[in-house]
């Protein structure tokens, strides 16, 4: 697990994508930005410090240049519109505030040179908008639902990671990870590098090939407390570059 911040190095910020959607509590009703705590949770156990990013006008600049990191969260289908697909039948209702702002905060954090990490969704993005496609019903494709038994429940998988990979020096070459989701990549992106896939040869993981900090996986991370391994390298890396910029600042 990170450091806590105790040292002199700053903690990190780490911007979180959030959802946007219809809610219900107490005596409301009501569109909310939200997130599930598990996220906000890993990371501050990670040693960072969680910042939440609502799907609401554009990344300004001013933000990119207060944030160490950025993670992309789990949620909704990607517009099929992104990677030059019609719509299929199964794909789910389409969140296209959340398309246009993750996908613009993409372009400013690798302008920046922020560490990325990217969770479910969050690499379908990734893929997508580095000009990959995906697969947009997997049972279609598999013949099976095992990477969601059903909706609300997480399943399971168990992914072959490559070695001399960033995710393989982390994880082993080997994992058992939570997964929930319908869709997966098909065609990679050329500036990723698939570094992990499930028994069934759907692509759990890549890596930026150019050895930057971009990482994507297709399973949840966040929902396994007592394993911070991935999202503590997020905020590592992420920490060397706020102690750099802290420094930039005070020279």
């Amino acid at each position: 697990m990170a450091s806590n911040g105790s040292d002199a190095t700053p903690r990190p910020l780490i911007g979180i994508t959030s959802y946007r959607e219809r809610v219900r509590f107490g005596v409301w009703d009501l569109d909310a930005a939200l997130l599930p705590c598990e996220y906000t949770d890993t990371v501050a156990r990670a040693g960072g410090i969680p910042v939440l990013l609502p799907p609401v006008g554009e990344p300004y600049p001013e933000l990119l240049a207060r944030l160490d990191g950025v993670l992309l969260s789990g949620g909704a289908d990607v517009s099929p519109d992104r990677y030059g697909h019609d719509p299929d039948e199964a794909t789910e209702p389409l969140r296209p505030d959340r398309d246009a702002y993750e996908f613009a905060l993409l372009d400013a954090a690798f302008a920046a040179g922020l560490p990325v990490l990217a969770v479910c969704r969050g690499m379908q993005v990734l893929n997508a908008a580095l000009g990959g496609t995906l697969h947009q019903h997997l049972p279609d494709h598999l013949g099976h639902d095992s990477h969601r038994p059903r909706p609300g429940l997480f399943g399971s998988s168990r992914v072959s990671i490559a070695g001399g990979s960033r995710i393989g020096a982390l994880l082993g070459q080997e994992a058992k990870v939570h997964c929930h989701h319908h869709q997966a990549i098909d065609r990679v992106a050329a500036s990723l590098t698939v570094v992990a896939t499930a028994d069934d040869g759907t692509v759990e993981a890549v890596e930026a090939a150019d050895g930057r900090f971009v990482v994507g996986v297709q399973w949840h991370p966040e929902q396994d407390a007592a394993d911070d391994r991935l999202v503590a390298a997020l905020v590592a890396e992420a920490r060397v570059r706020a102690g750099r910029t802290e420094r930039n600042n005070q020279g």
